[in-house]
């Protein structure tokens, strides 16, 4: 499936009504248990942002994956969840009817909470370390190049047609017969 979506919201209207729910409620939980957090669509995937990338969402064709940017967080409760590669901090939801929201929305306020210590430290990890980790390849995944819109003329109706009418134009004398003109006078 190839991603167009330059929006989350768009991204989620492409979406088949099954994962479309699936994926609002994640993207709704996130947006109200890490406040401050800012939405963008990079890499056919919903970034979630706090001083750099916290969280990446995806929608698969039969299930949804949570990459999750601070690791400790995902090891802590993997036992909590099924389908939690530890390894490279991301969680499988096969499930959709059955997303663990509670145990989702632990792992996001901890990972907001772990996020701002690392601030303070001066560790955060970069969006190349954390593409690497997810095992994401930036090459393949780029961005959808923006469509340019163009307009297009609304076609003119027959009676418009036939009521608009060329303006006259005088006509123009050569000057020869001008001239002609004036001498025979």
């Amino acid at each position: 499936m190839t991603i167009t979506a330059t929006t989350v919201g768009a991204y989620l209207r492409d979406l088949p009504p099954d994962r479309r729910v699936a994926m609002a409620r994640v993207c709704s939980m996130i947006r109200r248990s890490a406040r401050g957090v800012r939405e963008s669509m990079r890499y056919g995937l919903a970034f979630y942002e706090l001083d750099g990338p916290l969280f990446a969402l995806e929608s698969g064709r039969r299930h949804l994956s949570l990459y999750v940017a601070e690791q400790e967080v995902v090891a802590k409760h993997k036992d909590a969840l099924p389908g939690v590669n530890a390894n490279r901090s991301f969680i499988k939801f096969s499930d959709l009817n059955r997303l663990p929201l509670d145990v989702v929305e632990k792992i996001v306020r901890d990972s907001v909470a772990a996020r701002r210590v690392r601030v303070s430290a001066g560790t955060v990890p970069t969006q190349a370390e954390l593409l690497k980790l997810w095992a994401i390849k930036e090459e393949a995944a780029l961005a959808p190049a923006e469509q340019q819109k163009t307009a297009v003329a609304a076609p003119v109706a027959k009676s418009a047609r036939k009521s608009v009418s060329a303006p006259e134009v005088a006509p123009v004398a050569k000057k020869s017969s001008a001239r002609a003109a004036a001498k025979a006078a």
